[in-house]
């Protein structure tokens, strides 16, 4: 049986312990993760007495709760010890007649009977580091052979918040305005406090030029953003700070592009020769929320 439990009502104990025992674990569902993003506005669908567990996010817009995954957050779906097409395929239909989906994305392991859309990811399993670097593509090596002068006056280090965060507001792509800027740099100050922020730099003369922002936890680092000065592109050093926490972390960690739509994008990605991974998705137009949020006040 499926059961519909509001924020308050969840056991986040055997929550826990079902996403930690599952087959797809994601560090996306956890509630260290959830609540940063979405705040205490998440729910969860749960099978039984949590042999599976689906979190739901949402927004509240005119009185009417709309489904949608929070900025940052790529994956979610349905966590159970073996994933299982039947399971899962009663979770969708619960799904999609109670909820108003504008957008959801399930993890790359959640599979249905019913075609879904489908969107991109990119991982690096752990492994050995040479093993992961022979792999790259003779480009992306290139790149990350840097002439005399600029190792010569070149650094990389981890930095905090309050040492990257101007650079980042100012190299910030992505963000439809300044509000929208601010929320992201909100959150990752938040996760930074929780402990869950590593933002690597590229100094060059002593002058931050790229960063990147990835979440981590005990078995995933996922990369949450990217921020680069434009006038030192041709250095690459969004590649050789992406291949230093590859370096550090790979052997006990998965590395997780967090994909991408942007053909550019995609391509620096798969230079590093991660896997592919599919994930579906629910995506609906406005037009389809308005109707559907009708016909679910028709029904109560």
């Amino acid at each position: 049986m499926i059961r519909r439990l509001k924020y308050n009502e969840i056991d986040f104990k055997k929550y826990t312990e079902c996403l930690e025992n599952s087959e797809q674990q994601k560090y996306s569902a956890t509630k260290d993760f959830l609540d940063i993003v979405s705040g205490e506005n998440w729910e969860i669908l749960v099978y039984n007495d949590y042999e599976a567990v689906m979190p739901i996010p949402y927004m509240t817009k005119f009185g009417i709760k709309i489904i949608i995954n929070p900025k940052l957050c790529q994956q979610l779906g349905i966590f159970s010890k073996v994933d299982q097409i039947d399971i899962n395929d009663k979770f969708l239909d619960f799904f999609e007649k109670k909820y108003n989906i504008w957008y959801y994305a399930f993890n790359d392991t959640n599979q249905f009977t019913k075609k879904l859309k489908e969107r991109k990811n990119f991982l690096i399993y752990p492994a050995d580091y040479n093993e992961v670097r022979q792999k790259y593509s003779p480009k992306r090596k290139r790149k990350l052979r840097l002439d005399e002068e600029v190792l010569q006056n070149s650094e990389v280090r981890q930095v905090m918040m309050n040492e990257a965060i101007d650079f980042i507001s100012q190299n910030t792509i992505g963000a439809k305005d300044e509000q929208d800027k601010q929320a992201f740099l909100q959150t990752f100050s938040a996760f930074e406090r929780a402990g869950h922020l590593k933002l690597t730099a590229f100094f060059y003369h002593k002058t931050i030029i790229n960063v990147i922002a990835v979440y981590s936890d005990e078995k995933t680092l996922a990369l949450l953003g990217t921020f680069n000065a434009k006038e030192y592109v041709k250095l690459s050093g969004s590649s050789v700070i992406i291949d230093h926490t590859i370096a550090e972390n790979i052997k006990h960690k998965i590395f997780d592009f967090e994909g991408s739509e942007v053909p550019a994008i995609e391509e620096f990605f798969r230079g590093f020769r991660p896997e592919l991974k599919m994930y579906n998705v629910i995506s609906n137009s406005k037009k389809d929320i308005i109707e559907k949020a009708i016909k679910l006040l028709i029904r109560k």
